[in-house]
């Protein structure tokens, strides 16, 4: 570490609002390795808004920072200690006393000013957050609730049986870089927009965020996918495994961990990029899986496709896995993401339910002109599906359900619940696993369908695949 350089900062971070994210990448691009100490809640007093734990982690999920930690003594201490080669400070105190430099002058090190900050504080955006929140951007359909004779403490009592419920996810993997940019303008030498990144976070997605959510609702949950022999395979293990799930996660070194950028600014998209390999796993691959699931299959519950048409699930394998569950009266659900013209939800025969789009349902049917009901109709029929949820973006959902399981109604509309999605992108992921678990809690398709939806009202609510958590949907059913 005699070569490394280091870089220190200090300070209350309360939310990391831009202008910490800008003093922490000046700090970081000031040396080799960032170390951040967040003063304790007794050295704070009465400017820590937050207690010092969740301040804590906030920074330590930022992606600049090596090590950061709590301290509850001195500052000039603490760098007397850590010997930093640098000390960063905001510009704002650039011309004030600052009791660190004797610290660092006795050791050779200096103290350098950001610029940059931003003019709005931790409390502004802390207040901000809270009574955004508190406004309840998500409404309760009680005219759909009554129609199906639905009461809120049914859907309650439901929710809580998740946590009885076993279920296998299997899918391709993938992993979510969401680049938070600054725009700079437009380019002098073309027309370009230029933007510089200032964050980045990385969630799991794919079938990865399916068993993620599965495991934060409750169940005990097994996930069976392939990675690659890179960084993002080791951060989609770790981090499923850190949400709770049993992971079977296959290395194939001759093909990467999907990964998809996506850079955003001032909470829109701007440019997706991603990296993929589409052919399908080889046939050893294939094999191993399959006798993997053959060793638990008895004890599921129910059994998720999670399918994004990136090689994970050849029909092959899809076809002798269903088989396999149905001898063991596994339910199962399916969902087919389809990226243009590719993809095809309707290869899964039998499923209790599916989740397309409207696109990849007429994708599946090659249908473009048909309306929406009796689209869905044909695509139950080719299936052979129990039930298919036809997902309409803005529009919400048309639910078409099997006669077997309703007496007065086979088609329904849930409009979206949330009016202000400030990210899309995982949607679909929970409400597929949601309203998967509704039935087979022992759920009606009309219950199914609402906590799906409900669940997918929460997760646009917020930006990155975030696991859902049971507590999420009794909060807003409450």
């Amino acid at each position: 570490m005699s070569n490394v350089r280091t870089v220190f900062v200090s300070g209350h971070f309360n939310v990391l609002h831009p202008g910490h994210l800008r003093l922490l990448r000046f700090a970081k691009e000031c040396g080799d390795y960032l170390i951040v100490a967040i003063e304790s809640d007794h050295i704070a007093g009465s400017a820590a808004y937050v207690p010092e734990n969740l301040r804590l982690e906030g920074v330590q999920c930022n992606n600049w920072v090596n090590e950061c930690f709590i301290f509850d003594t001195s500052i000039e201490e603490v760098i007397g200690r850590i010997k930093p080669d640098v000390v960063v400070k905001g510009k704002e105190h650039e011309l004030l006393v600052n009791i660190e430099e004797e610290a660092v002058s006795s050791y050779g090190g200096r103290i350098l000013f950001s610029s940059g900050e931003a003019k709005f504080s931790s409390l502004d955006m802390l207040r901000k957050e809270v009574y955004g929140l508190n406004a309840g951007m998500i409404s309760i359909p009680r005219e759909y609730l009554f129609r199906h004779n639905i009461k809120i403490e049914n859907l309650i009592s439901l929710v809580n049986k998740f946590n009885k419920l076993k279920v296998c996810v299997i899918g391709d993997m993938i992993v979510d870089e969401y680049i938070t940019c600054q725009s700079l303008g437009m380019s002098q030498e073309e027309p370009t927009i230029v933007v510089t990144p200032v964050d980045s976070t990385t969630f799991i997605g794919g079938s990865g965020i399916v068993a993620s959510h599965s495991a934060g609702l409750g169940a005990e949950t097994k996930l069976v996918s392939v990675i690659g022999d890179d960084i993002s395979g080791e951060f989609a293990t770790k981090s499923t495994y850190d949400n709770g799930v049993d992971t079977y996660l296959f290395k194939d070194d001759s093909r990467p961990t999907t990964l998809k950028k996506r850079y955003r600014s001032h909470g829109k998209g701007l440019l997706r990029v991603n990296f993929m390999h589409k052919d399908s796993i080889s046939k050893e691959i294939q094999k191993q899986i399959f006798n993997r699931i053959k060793l638990f299959i008895k004890d599921m519950d129910l059994l998720i496709f999670s399918d994004f048409n990136y090689g994970c699930l050849p029909q092959d394998l899809v076809e002798k896995i269903t088989v396999l569950a149905k001898s063991n009266s596994v339910l199962l659900a399916a969902d087919s993401q389809s990226s243009s013209q590719v993809g095809d939800v309707g290869r899964f025969k039998g499923m209790c339910l599916i989740t397309p789009t409207e696109l990849e349902a007429r994708i599946s049917m090659k249908d473009h002109e048909s309306g929406l009901v009796v689209l869905a109709d044909k695509l139950q029929k080719q299936s052979q599906s129990e039930n298919v949820f036809l997902k309409i973006g803005e529009e919400g959902l048309l639910i078409n359900a099997t006669s077997n399981n309703t007496v007065d109604w086979h088609t329904d509309k849930i409009n979206a619940l949330n009016s202000i999605a400030r990210d899309v992108a995982g949607a679909g992921d929970s409400m597929l696993v949601t309203s998967a678990m509704a039935l087979s809690a022992g759920g009606n398709i009309w219950e199914a369908a609402f906590l799906g939806s409900l669940a997918a009202a929460v997760q646009v609510g917020r930006v990155g695949n975030v696991p859902m958590n049971s507590s999420d949907l009794i909060q807003e059913l409450k």
